[in-house]
């Protein structure tokens, strides 16, 4: 799979986000004419990769509602919520105003606004919901939020070749199409038992919902379709994915705030190609020579 020809940063800041990984995880999509994301994130291997079609997923109901504007009023939401980093805006007070205003609307357009708002000045680029499904990351005493402006028409001008949807990540994969080829990046297996990030949607990632992933993609391969899966790399998910192909590599740790406590962790891509049928030899008749 050949990667786009610049490499783009997502206008989300995203713990797990992929862009650092993006090159590795390429080499192991097969080309095809659409790539299926279950779990999309901050979309860096969409942003990445050069498919013709996408088919984008989130179980984060803000998350795609906000990518569905960005895609459709890409201008007018650009310029409304480049008023909200100002240095006003950049205030422990405002920042808990606009949270509570996020919590308390109902409205698509104003809800994806605050969203972004809240992912630039909260604290380490968290996305995290409490049991009531209220956004609950303090603020992030940052000197100067970035504002993403370029990053935001990139990716609105990529956006017009993907279908975005908030699903559950087993009727995506269930109902993808053969040929396709999908990449599943699930919230990973936990390294301790404080390691876990659960609280992006409310109803978690459990160890069930890991195994049937691995249970789904070996059905996907079955029917035809390329399914790449990246996780931690422990003995348990090498159980889980034991049918495939796994890679394994080396990455610096992003979620710690402090960067002197960033170390190593392994990375593990499990590869599920389909299986080809054998070519049945072919027979080449002679013509027969005249006389």
């Amino acid at each position: 799979m050949q990667l786009s020809q610049r490499k783009s940063r997502a206008f989300l800041k995203w713990a797990g986000g992929k862009y650092n990984l993006v090159d590795a995880i390429s080499r192991h999509l097969p080309d095809s004419e659409l790539l299926v994301e279950p779990f999309v994130g901050a979309g860096s291997v969409f942003l990445n990769t050069d498919f013709p079609r996408y088919q984008l997923n989130d179980i984060n109901a803000d998350l795609i509602s906000l990518y569905q504007l960005i895609k459709s009023q890409s201008e007018r939401f650009i310029a409304d919520a480049r008023d909200l980093f100002t240095p006003l805006t950049n205030q422990r007070d405002c920042y808990l105003n606009f949270r509570q205003q996020f919590n308390q609307s109902s409205d698509a357009y104003e809800r994806a606004q605050l969203f972004l708002y809240l992912n630039r000045h909260g604290y380490n680029g968290l996305c995290r919901y409490n049991l009531s499904g209220k956004f609950n990351v303090p603020f992030g005493s940052y000197k100067k939020p970035y504002f993403p402006e370029a990053e935001l028409y990139f990716f609105a001008e990529k956006a017009q070749r993907a279908l975005f949807s908030c699903s559950g990540y087993q009727q995506v994969i269930q109902n993808a199409e053969a040929g396709a080829v999908i990449y599943c990046d699930p919230p990973y297996v936990p390294l301790s038992k404080t390691a876990s990030f659960t609280g992006y949607a409310r109803e978690g990632f459990t160890l069930d919902d890991q195994a049937q992933l691995a249970n789904l993609a070996e059905q996907a391969q079955r029917r035809g379709i390329a399914v790449v899966i990246s996780n931690h790399d422990t003995t348990w998910t090498r159980k889980i994915y034991q049918p495939a192909a796994l890679h394994s590599l080396q990455v610096g740790r992003s979620i710690s705030q402090k960067g002197a406590s960033r170390g190593k962790v392994a990375e593990l891509f499990a590869v599920y190609l389909p299986k080809t049928r054998p070519i049945s030899p072919q027979v080449i008749v002679l013509p027969q020579k005249a006389g």
